[in-house]
């Protein structure tokens, strides 16, 4: 049976989603095209019909999950946002989380299309800012609050200590942007 462009369109789009969520899940490494393919159901030799490689996937997937957490911070404001993503409940959730707090340790070691696609993604969540300083500052709480993450993440899942570091870092994150908004 053929496949409309518009359907095939679709299904790439639904691949790129599927290996969204399933990188930020597992990482890289933890996602093979057979296990993707599988979980977004498609047969694996459909893959090369749609993507030239997994590292132009990987880049591909990067740039959706990236786009997605810009849509999800639009209207919540810098204090609102950072409250919610210093937050458990996106601790425990790689899968529907940020990009960067899930991959970027793993997108430093992949082809440079990979880091293209985070600094690209960097930019566009920089976009927005005018002045010098407060870019510095913005840049400065989104590494605060990614690496609160990943550390956060690295603990047991019923730690103490993974709480302490999230509330800390919201603390510290959350209270200078609350009279700043841009």
């Amino acid at each position: 049976m053929k496949v409309t462009k518009a359907q095939a369109q679709a299904n790439r789009a639904h691949i790129v989603e599927t290996a969204s969520r399933l990188f930020r899940e597992r990482g890289y490494d933890g996602v093979s095209v057979a296990d993707l393919m599988a979980e977004a159901g498609f047969t694996h030799g459909g893959f090369y019909k749609h993507f030239g490689s997994k590292a132009d996937l990987m880049a591909e997937a990067a740039a959706c999950g990236l786009a997605q957490s810009l849509e999800n911070s639009a209207g919540k404001g810098i204090a609102g946002f950072f409250d919610q993503y210093l937050s458990r409940q996106h601790r425990d959730a790689p899968g529907a989380g940020c990009t960067m707090a899930a991959l970027c340790g793993d997108a430093a070691r992949q082809p440079e299309e990979v880091k293209a696609a985070f600094a690209q993604g960097l930019e566009n969540l920089l976009a927005g800012v005018e002045s010098p300083q407060m870019r510095e500052k913005l840049i400065d709480s989104m590494a605060h609050a990614i690496g609160a993450i990943v550390l956060s993440r690295a603990c047991p899942d019923d730690s103490a200590l993974a709480d302490e570091i999230i509330e800390v870092c919201r603390k510290e994150i959350v209270g200078p942007w609350k009279h700043e908004d841009l």
